[in-house]
């Protein structure tokens, strides 16, 4: 529910609001705590992972017919019967095939008859798409499993493929290590054709245009190097039966231990779904008994990630999301600390208890660091670069990523400076260092960065039959590089001067010809803008130089009539729409755009009054800013996320921004009249 909060102006009363507002967001967030001093909101995605759920219950014929129901519940709930019948990627997306085939089979494994309506629909609009076999290549593996299509509609990917040296053009440590970990258990899995237990034989056959024994079009024709690699898979799947047996037993072995040595205890492979229920998989179709301690850990992984809503539905989330979220967090609260008295009448939580939380927070995230694993970076990194990233979720440290170690170094910089100024002595400055120059060891060619790997941009990979959802590499982006542009700004060491320029030469020649920037890890333009700007003035460019001009007029002509800013997942697919919604605002882009032209200084100009104004009127009396869209790409095009915390930190952190610019501003004039005075 909205506040009635009138529009916002330069006047006591609504400076009045604004810190009524800070205070209640600011206490909302702080009750979002946990014990240990980490936040860890909701990471929502679309019906596939919640449907993948259901199906490895299937394959592995252990079915908690409870969970089940509930999971079934939350997919009825997100179909959207009311427009295209089926499910899409994202709030108000197009329906997308392949997330449909595996939400309709699931729902049927869960007992939904194919003759309900809500199944008949989802159904027509399946076969509208071209059915079934118009998925892409993990969700017809998925199918193979279960006997729906034959092993010729999946690419041939043998598990051999784990033993090509690093110079191979096709090889395990030229792909991202989300492809790498989910890979590796695949592979085996299609070496072996593995066959899902399936207890109840369920089938899809109704899904399919043509019989899935009779299809011959699996594979979308393509032009160039994807054509040579289809031309390949179809001769080399011939050879398979040809493979020494050795050779084969070797490639599984290393296989297993490949992934027993990552598999990250309770926090699961990786930290993602898709590796942990493939390497679960694995174990089962080799024969691992079932209390295994690995399987164990794959089991108590996959129950972390589940979410039970408030109606009693269950829906199962790609990860955890605790160091991005805390560092967000901290980062807010200490802003809103500054920019209100926390003995304000109406504050209930006293300034001491928020610096003991925030206290908290900071010793938290510091114990997160990753010490002592070199994990796969190691493999694309400088020479002698040493260990000292974080990592996205609780535990992963073979994948710690830029994008975070950039954040929380910099916090850590800057808490650490202040402590010394009190007692002599920065707390972090040797985790600070290491930190540095982890990510300087990860800088790509180009000067950019990208976010676990150095120069994994070889674009032939996203060519190959497997890669058809073309997200098999992390390259360099605009919004990690702006991240560590921010790092570098923040703690200035002569050290990382070069490699600084050079990311402001790459950001530089990324920009867009309006004068944006895309965003891969957030939705789009407007937080790549906002990613970049930020990292921009921290590390001192001047604000006056064009192309900086350009971007912020960029953000502005992109405001909206209700003073907000909002940006459809769509922008990824039509470039045209970029920075654009319908018209439709929303709380984290407003607040992304109100912090890019703050982080230059400016606060008093209209566009930034009419942001304001918009975050004070869309408030929930909760003290959050929750809205319904997906606001990131887990891969642009193919899948996307609904962080729940955006709407709760990137506000707070936007309103408590201006209320310090504004603050700061009153006491110097008041300063300069006394000085007159005198």
């Amino acid at each position: 529910m909205q506040n009635s909060n009138p529009p916002f102006t330069a006047s006591a009363a609504a400076m009045a609001a604004l810190d009524a507002s800070i205070i209640r967001g600011r206490e909302a967030l702080v009750q979002q705590q946990d014990a240990d001093g980490s936040w860890c909101f909701e990471l929502e995605s679309d019906a596939t992972i919640t449907a993948e759920y259901i199906l490895m219950m299937h394959f592995m014929g252990k079915i908690d017919v409870v969970r089940q129901e509930k999971m079934a519940r939350y997919l009825r709930e997100i179909q959207r019967l009311q427009t295209h019948g089926a499910w899409d990627l994202y709030v108000d997306g197009a329906p997308d095939v392949s997330c449909s085939v595996k939400a309709y089979f699931a729902l049927k494994a869960a007992g939904d008859s194919e003759q309900a309506p809500h199944m008949a629909r989802a159904r027509e609009t399946i076969l509208k798409l071209g059915g079934a076999a118009k998925s892409n290549v993990f969700t017809r593996i998925l199918l193979a499993t279960f006997g729906q299509v034959p092993w010729r509609a999946t690419p041939f990917m043998p598990v051999e493929f784990v033993l090509f040296p690093k110079w191979v053009p096709i090889s395990m440590y030229k792909v991202a290590y989300w492809a790498r970990t989910t890979m590796v258990p695949l592979l085996a899995l299609c070496s072996l054709k593995a066959r899902a237990a399936n207890p109840h034989d369920v089938s899809i056959a109704e899904l399919f245009v043509t019989p899935a024994d009779e299809e011959r079009e699996y594979f979308a024709r393509g032009k160039g190097i994807r054509r040579l690699f289809l031309a390949a898979d179809r001769a080399l799947r011939h050879i398979e039966p040809l493979l020494p047996r050795a050779l084969r037993q070797r490639a599984m072995k290393y296989a297993e231990a490949w992934c027993a040595e990552r598999m990250n205890g309770e926090d699961g492979m990786g930290g993602i779904f898709p590796p942990i229920v493939y390497s679960y998989q694995m174990m089962q179709v080799l024969g691992y008994p079932e209390d295994h301690p690995l399987r164990r850990d794959c089991e108590n992984a996959l129950e972390k990630l589940l979410v039970e809503r408030p109606d009693g539905s269950v829906y199962c989330q790609p990860c955890l999301s605790p160091v991005w979220d805390t560092a967000w967090s901290t980062m807010a609260l200490e802003q809103a600390r500054s920019a209100v008295a926390a003995d304000a009448a109406s504050a209930a939580i006293g300034d001491q208890e928020l610096q003991r939380r925030i206290a908290r927070a900071y010793d938290w995230l510091a114990g997160r660091q990753v010490e002592d694993v070199r994990g796969d970076w190691i493999e694309n990194a400088q020479p002698d670069t040493p260990v000292g990233g974080w990592a996205f979720q609780y535990e992963n440290p073979y994948y710690p990523d830029i994008d975070d170690t950039a954040v929380v170094a910099a916090m850590l910089h800057r808490r650490g400076r202040g402590q010394a100024r009190k007692t002599g002595v920065d707390p972090y400055a040797a985790r600070v260092a290491r930190a540095l120059d982890w990510m300087r060891g990860l800088q790509s060619r180009n000067g950019g960065f990208g976010a676990f790997d150095a120069d994994c941009d070889r674009l032939y990979l996203n060519a190959i039959p497997f890669a058809d959802h073309g997200a098999l590499l992390d390259p360099p982006t605009e919004d990690v590089s702006g991240r560590v542009l921010l790092c570098f700004g923040v703690t200035g060491r002569a050290e990382d001067k070069a490699a600084l320029a050079r990311a402001i030469e790459y950001v530089k020649a990324a920009q867009q010809a309006d004068g944006s920037w895309w965003g891969r890890w957030g939705t789009n333009y407007i937080y790549g803008t906002w990613s970049v700007l930020a990292g921009l003035a921290l590390a001192g460019e001047d604000p006056g130089q064009p192309y900086i001009a350009r971007a912020l007029a960029w953000l502005r002509a992109r405001q909206h009539a209700d003073g907000g800013w909002g940006e459809t997942n769509d922008s990824y697919i039509d470039a045209r729409l970029a920075g654009t919604n319908g018209g439709e605002s929303a709380s984290n882009f407003t607040a992304w755009a109100l912090l890019a032209q703050m982080a230059f200084g400016d606060w008093e100009s209209e566009s930034v009054r009419r942001g304001v104004a918009y975050l004070l009127s869309v408030q929930q009396e909760d003290g959050f800013w929750w809205h319904r869209s997906h606001n990131a790409p887990g891969f642009p095009r193919i899948y996307y996320l609904k962080y729940h915390g955006y709407t709760a930190y990137f506000p707070l952190w936007a309103l408590s921004r201006y209320r310090r610019l504004a603050g700061d501003a009153v006491v110097a004039r008041e300063v300069e009249e006394a000085e007159l005075a005198d």
